[in-house]
């Protein structure tokens, strides 16, 4: 949804980078509240841990949240320089610089189905930059989104297994709270980042205007922005819950679901051509995909039997 929105938002009439990377980490306020379930759960466990130094946490946090925003920055020039279904293929790539980096930092072991998943996601990946799919943008604007949309995609697999990271070496804690505190407060810091940005590159100063001009209407523009927002915000606190219940790649898979559905819409939506290099890129990621699922069915299979078994 948060990313169909944020397509919807450029066509219309948007224009503001700046903006629409604010929209995808600046809703952490609607998940504030639900801090007080996590009162009422912790307050239950008597297991007591050795917390970390507010310097430790201070570091974790901020770097996490720098991360963060870098990495929607490269997202958003990637969606506003390429068609919606390239986009979406290319960031199919996440999933293989994820794994990789699972496997130096959360001793992630390859097997023929992971491998076999990351080479046909990375050819996937790779086909479409011999093809400029939108009329709309020069050739040099779309290899600058091709770019910064792999250069997210890498970024966006290293923050999940450094999320992961911090989860297993630092908080060493499986609590709704935790979830919370890795979902707000590194998107906390990355809003202060983003902000910083928005006003020293001036673009503030456009939003007006651009609401004015906005071709769906100034309540349409608002509407846009919060629910790209709350998308945002939902999709991470699953993403970090997923982490800490499984692990980075796995929550990145589950990701990774959208990704036949994606460019479908967007030719319903917002006509994007399906160019036979677009669907041979499309076949390949869904080929990648249900590669890396059928690596976790068999890594299941075994232990539902045996507990069939007992």
């Amino acid at each position: 949804m948060a990313v169909l929105l944020g397509r919807l938002y450029y066509d219309k009439g948007g224009n503001s980078k700046w903006l629409a990377t604010l929209v995808q980490v600046a809703g952490f306020p609607i998940l504030i509240p639900l801090y007080y379930l996590s009162s009422c759960k912790s307050a239950n466990s008597n297991i007591t841990t050795n917390p970390p130094s507010v310097l430790v946490l201070s570091g974790m946090y901020s770097g996490l949240g720098l991360l963060l925003a870098a990495d929607c920055l490269l997202y958003s020039v990637g969606l506003l320089y390429l068609p919606l279904s390239t986009y979406s293929l290319i960031c199919a790539s996440q999933l293989a610089f994820n794994a990789l980096f699972s496997f130096f930092l959360n001793s992630q072991k390859f097997t023929p189905f992971i491998i076999n998943s990351l080479v046909l996601l990375t050819i996937s990946s790779t086909l479409l930059i011999f093809q400029n799919g939108s009329s709309q943008v020069s050739k040099g604007k779309y290899v600058i989104g091709f770019v910064c949309t792999v250069a997210a995609s890498a970024g966006y697999g290293l923050l999940l297994s450094l999320t992961q990271v911090c989860l297993e070496k630092i908080l060493k804690k499986q609590t709704f709270k935790v979830v919370l505190d890795m979902a707000i407060r590194p998107s906390l810091v990355a809003t202060l980042v983003i902000l910083v940005g928005l006003f020293g590159s001036g673009e503030w100063k456009t939003l007006g205007k651009e609401m004015e001009g906005f071709k769906l209407g100034k309540w349409s523009y608002v509407n846009v922005l919060v629910w790209i927002t709350i998308g945002w915000q939902v999709c991470w606190i699953g993403v970090v819950g997923l982490i800490l219940e499984a692990s980075s790649l796995f929550s990145n898979v589950i990701g990774m679901l959208g990704i036949p559905i994606v460019p479908v819409l967007a030719r319903l939506f917002f006509q994007d051509p399906m160019t036979g290099i677009k669907a041979i890129s499309m076949l390949l990621a869904i080929w990648g995909f249900l590669s890396f699922v059928y690596h976790h069915y068999l890594d299941d299979f075994p232990l539902n039997s045996g507990t069939q078994n007992v």
